[in-house]
């Protein structure tokens, strides 16, 4: 039979092509739109989704047909599309780039006789198995579900650390589940390393319903759970932000923890914010009955913002669990202290005292290898990578140095390559010097068992085998390390029973940094830091300790600090919102950039200012300030140049209209004499850094 039915098919694009909307291909007959199939494209055969309009397409004896249609596998619904559609809208992307994208790896190269096989094996969806009985829930926590039940609003869940956030989402995801027998839950966590322990909480109380997402799984585990989610046989899929787009059918609660976290927001591809498709896909849903808990103790200040707006509705858990104390303040004076003191002496002395009585302690220091760059006295030569415009990291075990950019390594000169000097040393301190240096400050201490201080490090080098961060976890949990040492991913969203005393070696750059996020970035990051501290009151109170955050600076007066002794986020958020509010800086303003790489950096520059010029009379202009080219920050990486123009503007729905009628004029503007030698180009809606 001749095919007679134009079906439009949206098929995978390559970055910023030209190709934004689906193409149309025939079939015998009409598809419902959300089925996959696969067509030809070019000389190739690729995977492709019916999307709900054709264009028009005039020479449709020139049509080409579909393939093969995966009929045995429910459509992707209205609801996912839509959350497709205004990514690809929002973020500047082709629609086809989005789309398939969100779908996991596996699905592309399967065909639909080994996914009807797949099918075939998948259990019938079921109830989630009660397994762990819930715990009795403090008022607060009462109030908080309550209010989450009848939300009309996103729901900021603005809880202390170690005020049982948790606890709420896993109740929240128990009553939307009790109400709708086919009900769906999506959790988010913003790093993998995160995905363990909540998901072992989840598991425990509902059972074999939940599934994890996310990149860290194998193609084919990730493919299964993704079938289980779509297929409704999962009830609650876990997962980092490329969970936000699983396919779930009946989704009813979505839970963002740690929803400050920039981990959220992808550097990659479409560049989208999780935490804000959260939030949109949710109000999609709306009418379904869907809501949304953004949780955390130091909330986005975009997130703070809308809350006081009234555009959220902020939930409070003032205070943690079991009576635990909240950890005091210690602020250690660097400059009263020898010049390169890595442990001053009172934290020193604090640390032993707490191993002696078999406590735990965190140190963290947010970067890994063993120092920064390595150095000649004599001459001035430095580590620099050859193809990025960074230092190599000194790495002492591996007798390397690496690039953490460009992945570049080698082994560590015998000498100066400049002069010749065989004295090289290591400047400034990573996590691998820290971690050995506190085994020799501690090699003669004991505890009450007699035997030696066990040190620990959990960093992206130590994780990076199979199991590894599992079984550092573990051992923490199990009482087999008494000091973990680490960079940020030890500081947050861990339940440690037995710390209690965390330190911050050098935070203080933070304090100097050009972004003008860092004191918030730096301000979450010792507020979750201090959280691991105390949170077993009965251990706490057992072993007479008062929980402590140390954290060693040369700034002690800063008002960081002050706000930090006092665990005072609004404060600390009232002041950094009254100065972006001055400085015209989001939330009260809105931005995108336009990034451009080349192997001269000329080459981006003179593109970036051309596509500059080529904007100046387009839809909302006038409301939108162009800021002139510069390198980025870390201007080469792997032997490309990089550099940025920022759009800036007041009105959201004018950058966005400029952006839109942008687009074909920059895919125009690749294509001339400008354009040669510029190898890529991006846009960044909302980025985070510069």
């Amino acid at each position: 039979m001749r095919p007679s039915a134009q079906v439009a098919v949206v098929v995978p694009t390559p970055a910023h092509s030209e190709l934004h909307g689906p193409l149309t291909y025939t079939h015998d007959a009409p598809l419902p739109p959300g089925t996959l199939v696969r067509v030809p494209l070019g000389r190739r055969t690729v995977l492709g989704i019916v999307w709900d309009h054709a264009p028009a397409a005039p020479g449709a004896a020139t049509l080409r047909a579909i393939d093969e249609v995966w009929s045995p596998l429910p459509p992707l619904d209205a609801g996912w599309r839509a959350l497709v559609a205004f990514a690809a809208r929002y973020y500047q992307r082709s629609l086809g780039e989005v789309a398939l994208a969100a779908l996991p790896p596996a699905l592309r190269t399967v065909d639909a006789e080994a996914l009807a096989r797949r099918l075939a094996r998948a259990p019938s969806p079921s109830g989630p198995t009660a397994h762990e009985a819930p715990p009795a829930l403090t008022g607060d926590q009462t109030q908080a579900l309550q209010a989450i039940e009848s939300a009309t609003r996103p729901v900021l869940l603005f809880g202390a650390t170690g005020s049982g956030k948790t606890e709420v989402y896993l109740q929240a995801a128990a009553r939307t589940l009790a109400r709708d027998p086919l009900a769906q839950v999506l959790v988010l966590v913003p790093e993998i390393n995160l995905t363990p322990q909540l998901l072992a909480r989840f598991q425990a109380r509902f059972g074999a319903s939940v599934v994890a997402l996310h990149s860290g799984l194998t193609p084919a585990r990730r493919l299964r759970h993704w079938l289980a989610a779509h297929m409704g046989q999962a009830r609650i899929v876990l997962g980092t932000r490329t969970a936000v787009w699983a396919s779930l059918p009946r989704l009813r609660l979505i839970v963002v923890d740690e929803e400050h976290d920039p981990s959220y927001k992808s550097q990659e591809g479409a560049r989208y914010s999780a935490r804000d498709l959260a939030v949109v896909r949710a109000h999609h849903l709306a009418a379904a009955g869907c809501r949304v808990v953004l949780g955390s103790a130091t909330p986005a200040l975009e997130t703070w913002h809308a809350a006081e707006q009234g555009r959220y509705q902020r939930i409070e858990l003032p205070v943690r669990m079991g009576g635990a104390h909240w950890p005091a303040l210690r602020l250690v004076d660097l400059r009263q202290q020898p010049r390169g003191t890595l442990l001053a002496p009172p934290l020193r002395a604090a640390l032993q005292a707490r191993l002696a009585r078999g406590e735990q302690a965190l140190l963290l220091l947010n970067r890994r290898g063993y120092a920064p760059v390595i150095a000649c006295g004599d001459c001035g030569w430095k580590s620099g990578c050859p193809h990025c415009s960074a230092y190599l990291v000194y790495h002492k075990r591996e007798r390397a140095l690496r690039c953490h950019h460009c992945g570049h390594a080698q082994p560590v000169p015998r000498a100066c390559p400049t002069c010749g000097n065989v004295d090289l040393a290591p400047l400034g301190r990573g996590t691998e010097q820290l971690e050995e240096h506190v085994v020799q400050a501690l090699a003669e201490l004991r505890r009450p068992d007699g035997g030696p201080v066990r040190v620990g490090r959990l960093d992206a080098d130590t994780a990076r085998g199979v199991g590894a961060l599992e079984q550092t976890l573990a051992a923490v949990h199990r009482g087999e390390l008494d000091v973990l040492v680490g960079t940020q991913m030890v500081a947050k969203g861990h339940d440690f029973r037995r710390i209690t005393l965390v330190a911050a070696i050098n935070p203080d750059g933070a304090l100097y940094a050009s972004d003008w996020r860092a004191p918030e970035r730096l301000f979450a990051l010792l507020l979750q830091a201090a959280g691991r501290a105390g949170r077993d009151a009965a251990f706490t109170a057992a072993q007479g300790a008062q929980p402590e955050l140390w954290v060693q600076t040369s700034q002690p007066d800063h008002p960081l600090f002050a706000a930090l002794a006092r665990h005072d986020y609004p404060g600390f958020a009232a002041q950094q919102l009254q100065e972006r509010r001055a400085a015209g800086m989001p939330p009260f303003a809105h931005q995108a950039l336009l990034r451009a790489e080349a192997r001269q950096l000329e080459v981006a520059l003179a593109w970036l200012q051309h596509a500059a010029a080529c904007a100046d009379d387009l839809p909302g202009r006038p409301q939108v300030t162009l800021y002139a080219p510069v390198p980025m920050t870390l201007t080469r990486v792997a032997g490309v140049e990089r550099a940025q123009l920022l759009l800036e503007s007041g009105s959201r729905a004018a950058l966005q209209a400029l952006l839109a009628a942008w687009l074909p004029r920059l895919h125009a503007l690749r294509r001339t004499p400008a354009g040669r030698g510029v190898l890529r180009w991006a846009i960044d809606v909302d980025p985070l850094g510069y």
